[in-house]
């Protein structure tokens, strides 16, 4: 399998002289086509300066960066909204949806945006895979998180996008509904061949995932393949100054 994210040597420091923090060290990975990867580790240990800069939402301090192929370093502001809006899906804790727009509009945003044309075979397939039938007209106030969420997911969908980023898309889910949403993740990934990235606190979310990256202190200090959550959970308690 390709790489469809390729970090090398990613650092990431904010603040400069005795107030600098390293948020990222020399971070070397690749995400492979058509995976599903968990990312975790303690609060304050780099996972969501990981995701941004995988996303090309941040710049590196250093080190290189590389989306299907595409070098990010030196891109401007325009040209990084221009891939994010082609290449990359993302799903957050809040699913930021427009309250005033139904769910069809809200899936298509993205592509309006970008002034590209709605291939409708192609969004009836998203909306039908992600449990929509019946609520293309409802407005997001009508429904559930879950199916908010779902909502979400199909917008990320929309663009074919090379990678989905997850930033904690189960967090603000009850137990019952967060595991329908990972099911649905792990459905797009084994079924339409899309890859994601998911940065999760919650082990039983990362047990879904193919393999999960442990951060602390900025590096990746683990990757475990096959997980399940109590391995997880285990290794959690062996991180950093814990180890």
């Amino acid at each position: 399998m390709t790489d469809v994210v390729r970090l090398d040597a990613v650092s990431k420091v904010y603040g400069k002289g005795q107030g600098a923090v390293a948020a990222l060290r020399e971070v070397s990975i690749g995400i492979p086509r058509g995976s599903f990867t968990a990312v975790m580790g303690p609060s304050g240990s780099g996972k969501s300066t990981f995701l941004h800069c995988a996303a090309g939402l941040d710049v590196p301090s250093s080190g290189s960066v590389r989306l299907g192929g595409t070098e990010l370093a030196g891109m401007d502001e325009t040209k990084l909204t221009e891939l994010r809006r082609e290449k990359i899906g993302f799903v957050f804790q809040s699913f930021n949806l427009i309250s005033s727009l139904n769910v069809v509009e809200n899936i298509t945003l993205p592509l309006r945006l970008a002034k590209s044309p709605v291939d409708q075979a192609w969004l009836d397939q998203v909306i039908r895979r992600v449990g929509l039938d019946g609520r293309a007209g409802h407005l997001p106030s009508q429904l559930s998180g879950g199916q908010q969420q779902r909502v979400a997911i199909a917008r990320a969908l929309a663009t074919r996008p090379e990678v989905v980023f997850g930033d904690e898309p189960t967090g603000a889910l009850d137990t019952m509904t967060a595991r329908d949403v990972l099911l649905l993740l792990r459905q797009v990934v084994a079924e339409m061949g899309q890859t994601v990235v998911m940065v999760t606190h919650d082990p039983v979310a990362a047990s879904y995932a193919d393999t999960v990256l442990f951060l602390a202190d900025g590096r990746i200090v683990d990757a475990m393949s096959a997980p399940t959550a109590d391995k997880v959970a285990e290794r959690m308690t062996r991180l950093g100054a814990w180890n």
